[in-house]
């Protein structure tokens, strides 16, 4: 029996297209949970199925509200939500679980370990409850990506979406993500056959996970500096580098401004900032860029894939991790028009197949691999294998 068949064995109320995705709310403070309740209440798309204050309480229902999606939030009295995170990945395999987290370094460290223990991504928190009600951008933001988590899940375990019935009497389906071609095989196009000369990544939702395998599996004899953009606060950049630093081997920084590019070492985007590469008199260095958004992101995937390929021509090896939404699609592009190479994660390794799916819908991959296959392929292609 395939973990697939044993995750559907493990969902009590089998979803129908009409069933909306099953949320239970877990935090101590009654405030965030009665706000949260109306927020994705409003949603047609979203059931409120249970609450609880605490990670304890939230074990104790698991089994009598099946949810598919639990928001937990981290600092709770009696148990808190890492300690709880296991027990409910135990108790129900087949959830997905959203931290919940203020913006401070330690809430980021923690989130991040969480994600490391199998949460599926985190949401930051406002401060203050305060300023919680006053958030608009953390309304949409925990509403998109339960929409998006959940959505994800039920592809993977082959049901249905959510089809929000329309006054025209046709349904319309909530999911934003790229629509996935599970039967047919990617159409990809031959690679480069120039040998790399960097490695540039884009990642977001369900991608510190992904890049810690996918660093761990180019880790030997790096010959190559590695850019990448993951989609996330400034809290969290530093922390992420100084995590993969720890769990690879590798020298992982977070990006500075003027920081050399160095062979073997791995830049990772900060928060709020793009990264980019120019060439200062010879030399080829970082640059933060606080210009607008792209693809509603700071950093965005895109302006680092335009920026090495002006650079490095031909000679770019671009990867397009997990993550939901489309940044890194025009990009990738550009690389492939230069005369690059882009590779893509597959669907089913992939938390949310948003980024790598575009790519791959659109055409321009020359590989779409599962997680643990990407870094052969890049061994391969950096040896010049064709």
């Amino acid at each position: 029996m395939n973990n697939s068949q044993l995750e559907k064995n493990n969902i009590k109320q089998m979803p129908t297209s009409s069933s909306p995705y099953r949320v239970m709310l877990v935090d101590d403070s009654s405030v965030i949970r009665g706000l949260l309740s109306r927020w994705l209440s409003a949603d047609p798309a979203i059931e409120i199925v249970g609450s609880a204050a605490n990670g304890q309480s939230a074990l104790n229902s698991l089994d009598r509200i099946d949810p598919e999606i639990i928001v937990l939030d981290i600092e709770m009295p009696i148990m808190d939500g890492l300690t709880a995170l296991p027990l409910i990945l135990k108790a129900k395999p087949n959830v997905q679980v959203l931290m919940s987290s203020t913006l401070t370094s330690k809430n980021a460290k923690i989130s991040l370990q969480a994600m490391s223990l199998g949460a599926a991504d985190y949401v930051p928190k406002p401060t203050t409850n305060r300023d919680v009600i006053a958030s608009k951008s953390f309304q949409d933001d925990i509403i998109e990506k339960i929409k998006i988590l959940a959505a994800a899940k039920r592809k993977r375990l082959g049901f249905p979406v959510f089809m929000e019935p329309h006054k025209s009497g046709l349904a319309i389906e909530q999911d934003t993500a790229p629509k996935a071609t599970i039967l047919n095989l990617p159409k990809t196009i031959k690679p480069s056959l120039v040998i790399p000369k960097i490695i540039a990544v884009g990642s977001s939702t369900g991608g510190p996970q992904a890049l810690l395998k996918f660093l761990a599996s180019i880790k030997d004899g790096l010959s190559l500096p590695v850019v990448i953009t993951q989609h996330m606060p400034p809290s969290f950049t530093k922390i992420l580098a100084s995590h993969l630093s720890k769990a690879i081997g590798l020298n992982c920084v977070e990006g500075e401004d003027g920081m050399p590019l160095i062979a073997g070492q791995v830049y990772i985007a900060p928060g709020d900032r793009h990264m980019i590469i120019t060439n200062d008199n010879g030399q080829r260095c970082l640059r933060l860029d606080e210009g607008p958004q792209e693809n509603f992101c700071r950093p965005s995937v895109d302006p680092m894939f335009r920026s090495v390929s002006k650079e490095f021509g031909p000679a770019v090896l671009g990867v397009i991790l997990t993550g939901m939404g489309h940044d890194g699609l025009e990009g990738s592009k550009i690389v492939i028009e230069k005369g690059g190479t882009i590779i893509a994660q597959d669907e089913k390794t992939s938390v949310v197949w948003g980024m790598p799916g575009a790519v791959s819908n659109a055409g321009i991959c020359n590989a779409v691999l599962p997680l643990e296959e990407l870094g052969g392929e890049i061994q391969r292609l950096i040896k010049g294998g064709r």
